[in-house]
């Protein structure tokens, strides 16, 4: 691989000769602006404004354009004689745990490479004490004209520079955050740890660009004549609605299941328990501070369940016991009424026969 920049470590008196050079590459698809009448190429053009002609390369220098609008030459032997020691030098300034360097920071990678025969014995030492001390190293150096920040950290057998972004060039999230207050219940969150456990991790050396193979592959049909269409892009989903978001988290645990193979093993990795009635669960964990876990133990339960069934059984006997009381009252009282009915009935025919007789004689 090509350096791009070389020069040394500087680690206390020891200086290791380095060549510095890419880590990353970038394999996105370029195009080319054109006149879309004619196909011809659309170029850009460096012009003097004041002679209205192109400047080659060559004629081309710096300056710094001051609030006026005026321009102030600078050229590279003004930038040369300014004093920067790490010109050419990374001057390590300290050693600290990787967990303390904001991601934020972090801008293009590097490799560096021991230049020459004498570097390897210091190259290979720093690299080991890093490793052992579980640590980055934190340095200054210039590049492409500044002053930069970068942390040297091991990658398998080399050491590699991430350039840093300097503190005060980190913006502050200010209004980036929600702005109303959102409570987020723990059924949600259960939901939420249950999805990930079911998505899991992967392979990142799996993962690759499909947008850049659909334009090659588009581009390659192009060449050859054909011209055909590309195959129609699945919908994008849409977005800016308000969800049901138990609905949306269930639904996605069970599609990621399916997706990684669903089933009893699906099944291991996260379950879902439906919501009933729009409340949150109880979380499952419990609750610190001192307090008694109101969770109970299967025997507990296990009684518990037996006495409310014998009391449901006790009770139901009661209720058939009275019910059946109460039958029985009714079909008596039914009865002895039928009875005194029919007696009085007779009695009024007996005491009204010897009148009758009477009459009938006279």
């Amino acid at each position: 691989m090509r350096s791009i920049w070389n020069g040394a470590i500087s680690f206390g008196l020891v200086s290791i000769p380095v060549k510095l050079v890419n880590a990353t590459e970038n394999h996105s698809v370029s195009f080319r602006q054109i006149h879309a009448a004619d196909g011809g190429r659309v170029r850009y053009r460096k012009v003097c404004e004041l002679e209205e002609k192109e400047v080659p390369q060559a004629e081309i220098g710096k300056a710094y354009e001051d609030a006026d609008g005026s321009m102030i030459p600078i050229t590279d032997e003004d930038l040369a004689s300014l004093p920067l020691p790490t010109a050419k030098t990374i001057e390590i300034v300290a050693f600290v745990p990787a967990s303390e360097i904001d991601p934020l920071q972090m801008d293009t990678a590097y490799y560096l490479s021991a230049n020459g025969v004498p570097a390897a014995k210091p190259y290979t030492l720093l690299r080991e004490a890093l490793k052992r001390s579980d640590r980055v190293a934190i340095g200054k150096y210039a590049l492409r004209g500044r002053e930069r920040l970068g942390m040297l950290r091991v990658v398998d057998d080399v050491i590699a520079m991430h350039g840093l972004l300097w503190p005060d060039e980190i913006r502050e999230p200010e209004g980036v955050a929600p702005q109303s207050d959102v409570t987020v219940r723990d059924a949600e969150l259960d939901l939420a740890d249950a999805l990930m456990a079911t998505l899991g991790e992967v392979d990142l050396e799996s993962l690759h660009d499909d947008y850049r193979e659909a334009v090659e592959s588009m581009i390659a049909a192009k060449v050859e004549g054909g011209g055909a269409a590309p195959e129609a892009a699945p919908p994008e989903r849409e977005g800016g609605k308000v969800i049901d978001l138990m609905a949306a988290l269930e639904s996605s645990v069970r599609a990621a299941q399916e997706g990684r193979g669903g089933g009893a093993e699906g099944a291991r990795e996260a379950k879902v328990t439906p919501i009933k009635g729009r409340r949150a669960a109880a979380s499952p964990k419990s609750s610190g501070g001192g307090k008694k876990s109101t969770s109970t133990t299967p025997k507990k339960a296990a009684a518990k369940k037996t006495a409310a069934t014998k009391s449901t059984s006790s009770s139901a006997k009661k209720s058939d016991s009275k019910t059946a009381t109460r039958s029985t009252a009714k079909s008596t009282a039914k009865t002895t009424a039928r009875s005194t009915s029919k007696s009085s009935a007779r009695s009024k025919e007996k005491k009204a026969t010897p009148s009758a007789k009477k009459r009938s004689s006279a």
